[in-house]
């Protein structure tokens, strides 16, 4: 397996370009309207086919360059079921398996964050988490249709079911942290466990629920601008890029 986390600095999003070794077949993951070129460069180099763009949710701190990519290469766009986007060529559901070569892709619900929202399963021993499940943290829930106690459970009763083995790519990462396991966010994310206790311990729906609600965090400087163009795919903004 071709694996390959890409990184942009203003929006402190991760892209994940995974390949079959063999076929050279390609999907990339939450990719960024301004890295479009990066993308595509490395795509070129690394003799690639592009097949998906998947999306974890309509983001609202960056644009999406699906809508883009589709068009440079042939690639389907595909979101998450019941995500509000009309341009897409199709929609993921819970459970839905994606082939890429060899490699097997499966999607998970982990509503929550937003009110549609997928993490991949990529091979059986990784998993794109989206803003679902961050390295020591998780995403926020006042906005976009979000549920504190819908993504309590689809971490703890979904995520946290996996192999402890299994590593966790997040979609953002705010403090240069590039990769986790399940096992570590189920020891030391201090959103989802009681740190104080001992042995330490999941905390409960409710406290889950009491810390989310209070957390007063500013919203996104690009959430006016990015989530009507995400659910265009993007295309909206990208006659400037050309």
């Amino acid at each position: 397996m071709l694996f390959r986390q890409l990184f942009d600095q203003e929006s402190s999003t991760y892209t994940y370009l995974i390949a079959d070794s063999q076929t050279r077949e390609a999907v990339l993951f939450d990719p960024v309207i301004e890295q479009i070129d990066r993308d595509l460069k490395l795509i070129r180099e690394l003799e690639l086919t592009l097949l998906f763009c998947l999306e974890t949710h309509i983001h609202a701190d960056h644009i999406t360059s699906t809508g883009e990519m589709r068009d440079r290469t042939g690639c389907q766009g595909l979101v998450p079921e019941n995500a509000n986007i009309s341009c897409a060529s199709g929609f993921v559901r819970h459970g839905q398996i994606l082939e890429v070569g060899s490699l097997t892709i499966e999607a998970i619900e982990t509503h929550g964050h937003t009110d549609s929202h997928m993490a991949y399963l990529v091979a059986g021993d990784l998993v794109l988490t989206g803003d679902a499940l961050l390295i020591r943290g998780c995403g926020r829930t006042d906005f976009q249709g979000g549920s504190a106690g819908i993504l309590y459970d689809h971490i703890t009763q979904r995520l946290f079911s996996l192999a402890d083995s299994t590593r966790v790519y997040p979609a953002h990462d705010y403090h240069g942290q590039t990769v986790s396991t399940i096992g570590e966010e189920k020891r030391w994310n201090p959103r989802l466990v009681d740190l104080d206790s001992e042995p330490v311990q999941l905390r409960d729906r409710t406290d889950f629920i009491q810390l989310m609600n209070n957390l007063d965090l500013p919203k996104p400087k690009k959430i006016m601008e990015a989530v009507p163009a995400n659910e265009h795919c993007g295309q909206q903004t990208t006659s400037r890029l050309k």
